[in-house]
């Protein structure tokens, strides 16, 4: 899969793809996995830009608090929350 990004954002999407359907894993936790545990609203903004939102699944990335969070720009979107459904999330 070739795409292009700044190295913080691919270092974002390859992390995000590591997470199995149907889990889901937090801003934060996507910051500590790439080595900059206090850029979680980096990793927002990394999602934000996601060109590929099938194939680099930033549905699975939720907020520390649980809260869904937003999908492509989207606050609280449906689509996120339909997409986490289809692959067994409660949501």
């Amino acid at each position: 899969m070739t795409f292009s990004g700044t190295q913080f954002q691919l270092k974002v999407w390859e992390a995000i793809l590591t997470i199995p359907k149907g889990e889901v894993r937090t801003y934060k936790e996507i910051a500590i996995q790439i080595g900059h545990p206090k850029a979680y609203r980096a990793v927002a903004t990394a999602c934000r830009k996601n060109p590929l939102p099938l194939q680099i699944p930033c549905h699975r990335v939720i907020n520390s608090n649980g809260k869904i969070g937003d999908y492509l720009g989207e606050k609280e979107s449906p689509k996120k929350i339909a997409l986490l459904k289809t692959e067994g999330f409660k949501v």
